[in-house]
């Protein structure tokens, strides 16, 4: 994993581009991403942002092949939201996972958060298995709470306390 900075906004395009059709399925903001100046703009406004959101890159065998971040983050309350996408000939090698796992860590000892979660369509199985296998507890249902194209699907709200981390940090 590497912070998102300028250098990634080609690479970044190009993965959605070449993927539309696979990452639109749970990712609303895929169809809004015609040009590079959206990628563009989504980079800058991390770069930027006052809160500083933490969102990397994820290499494999040194190729590009997602991100993963912070998103919603308030510090005052000490909480935040990981969000996250991968390219579809790279899923079940335990790259996000991975990628997850690490950020989390990092969020908890770095950043002294105390509360992450992850919201997750209902029918979005792959994503569900990343949150439960680092610890996270499903917590509720956010109903209609994402808009695609198809119209509104229900989230799945995954939650995860810094004491309980410490019980699931050997996880692989």
């Amino acid at each position: 994993m590497k912070k998102i900075g300028w250098e990634d906004v080609e690479t970044i395009f190009n993965t959605i581009v070449g993927e539309r059709e696979y990452l639109r399925e749970w990712l609303p903001f895929v169809d809004e991403t015609r040009d590079i100046s959206y990628t563009r703009t989504f980079v800058q406004s991390i770069i930027e942002s006052p809160i500083n959101e933490q969102v990397y890159t994820i290499f494999f065998q040194n190729k590009f092949v997602g991100l993963v971040g912070t998103k919603d983050t308030d510090m005052g309350n000490k909480k935040t939201e990981i969000g996250y996408w991968l390219s579809e000939k790279f899923q079940r090698k335990g790259i996000m996972t991975k990628s997850c796992k690490t950020l989390t860590d990092k969020l908890f000892k770095e950043f002294n958060i105390n509360r992450i979660q992850i919201k997750v369509a209902d029918q979005n199985l792959k994503s569900q298995l990343v949150a439960t296998r680092l610890g996270f507890k499903k917590e509720g249902i956010e109903r209609e709470g994402e808009l695609h194209k198809r119209g509104f699907v229900d989230l799945i709200v995954f939650g995860l306390l810094k004491k309980e981390w410490q019980k699931t940090i050997n996880v692989n």
